[in-house]
């Protein structure tokens, strides 16, 4: 997949990768409708005769469950007495109860600090004459405060380009209708985030979320996703694991038919609705490790979640200045797995790989990287301490520093290891 680094766009076809690979999901935002649920179907009768034979059947299966039964307390009670299974399921119980308590708690605790948001927004489309007029159209997401003077972090998506109208509800139920959009990711950018400020608060004091370490996640770790679940039910709680990072995959808007590439996402098994878009992914000690996202269609409860270190810097930067900065290096890459290094016939096989490409840059001119000095066919292996690998690729690693830091890179070039300092700058805005 190749990503610039200025905006983010990503190229499969360059790389060829089949169609029938890519991971489709749609965004888990707008509101839904419920489902007419079918009717259980009533029971058919059967005629005398065979009803007769049934309840002879049921008669002879009763009696031997019967015994069964008896046989079963008697090793029962003597495997209780012996310290057994009495003792297996009286932890069972009290290991169920313990894991309600801690998400009642979880729901408690960054329950009051997550938000419903209601978009209203103006696009344009063309009729089958090629005439263009606007058309307004309304959406529903969730968000999360980071600050308590009214910052507020969710989806891109859900705040697009276009948006004239924003409202926030807080958990309690109190409505602002007075917000802003201090700023959002450029469309193509796989990180699909964007800031939010509450401009009156009205006296409301407002209470922040701890951000956690999103690199110390390990599959199987317990989560829980809070969100306005179909743009209707305010602070739904589901809860599940983690099922997988690094994923890849391309979220489709199907209001809009518009669709891109989000890259090094969380997989998780915690169900997440429309409506659930920019709501927290938060782990058992109560910290957010992720954004919620997209859900995979036609699939049982597979949603992404951004990791929480992808936009660390970009919290950083808004908090300290008010001002959307998002830093960039300028380059064009390739996350190298196995296949890919073999196709390029790298020594390595994890990195950010600066693949030539045709017609188009690989280093931006006048980036921090063209001026570090990086080349084609550099392979950064990593930024600063942070490796780069299946679980972090480039734009995640970069994603938790902010505009004016230095960072070093640790670079492979013609198969000797290097380091390289760069200074990273504002993101040229789109045009």
């Amino acid at each position: 997949m190749f990503i610039y680094n200025k905006s983010i766009v990503v190229m499969d076809d360059e790389l060829k990768i089949p169609a029938d690979k890519k991971t489709v999901a749609v965004y888990s935002t707008k509101k839904s409708s419920l489902p007419n649920l079918p009717r259980l179907p009533r029971p058919q009768f059967m005629n005398k005769q065979l009803l007769k034979r049934t309840e002879s059947k049921v008669l002879a299966l009763v009696v031997i469950c019967t015994l069964a039964g008896f046989g079963g307390g008697l090793l029962g009670a003597q495997v209780n007495n012996h310290g057994g299974v009495g003792k297996t399921t009286t932890a069972q119980k009290q290991y169920i109860s313990n894991e309600s308590q801690l998400i009642s708690q979880i729901a408690k605790s960054v329950g009051q600090s997550v938000v419903s948001i209601e978009v209203q927004s103006q696009t344009s489309v063309q009729d089958i004459f090629g005439f263009t007029f606007p058309r307004q159209q309304s959406g529903d997401g969730t968000g999360f405060v980071v600050s308590d003077n009214g910052i507020i972090v969710t989806n891109r998506h859900v705040v697009p380009a276009g948006t004239t109208d924003v409202k926030v509800t807080l958990a309690d139920g109190t409505k602002f209708s007075d917000v802003k959009v201090i700023g959002r990711t450029s469309q193509g950018n796989s990180i699909d985030v964007a800031f939010l400020k509450i401009n009156d608060l009205k006296g409301k004091k407002l209470t922040a979320v701890t951000l956690g370490d999103s690199s110390k996640v390990q599959v199987g770790d317990k989560v829980v996703a809070i969100g306005n679940a179909l743009g209707q039910f305010q602070n739904t709680v589901t809860a599940g694991i983690i099922s997988g990072f690094g994923r890849d995959v391309t979220a489709a808007d199907q209001s809009s038919g518009s669709a891109e590439n989000l890259s090094d996402l969380f997989q998780t098994d915690a169900a997440i609705n429309p409506g659930n878009s920019g709501g927290p992914l938060v782990n058992i000690n109560g910290e957010v490790i992720g954004i919620n996202t997209a859900v995979a269609g036609g699939a049982q409860n597979i949603g992404f979640a951004i990791p929480i270190n992808d936009i660390k810097g970009l919290v950083s930067s808004v908090l300290s200045s008010g001002e959307f900065k998002q830093p960039y290096l300028g380059v064009r890459y390739v996350s190298l797995t196995d296949d890919i290094a073999y196709q390029y016939n790298l020594s390595v096989n994890r990195g950010a790989y600066i693949a030539p490409a045709n017609n188009q840059d690989s280093i931006l001119p006048g980036s921090p990287a063209d001026k570090a000095g990086l080349k084609e066919k550099d392979i950064i292996t990593k930024v600063n301490n942070v490796t780069i690998d299946e679980k972090t690729n480039l734009t995640s690693a970069l994603g938790q520093f902010k505009v004016g830091d230095e960072v070093t890179l640790s670079i492979v070039r013609a198969g000797k290891t290097i380091t390289v300092k760069v200074i990273l700058e504002a993101a040229p805005s789109e045009q």
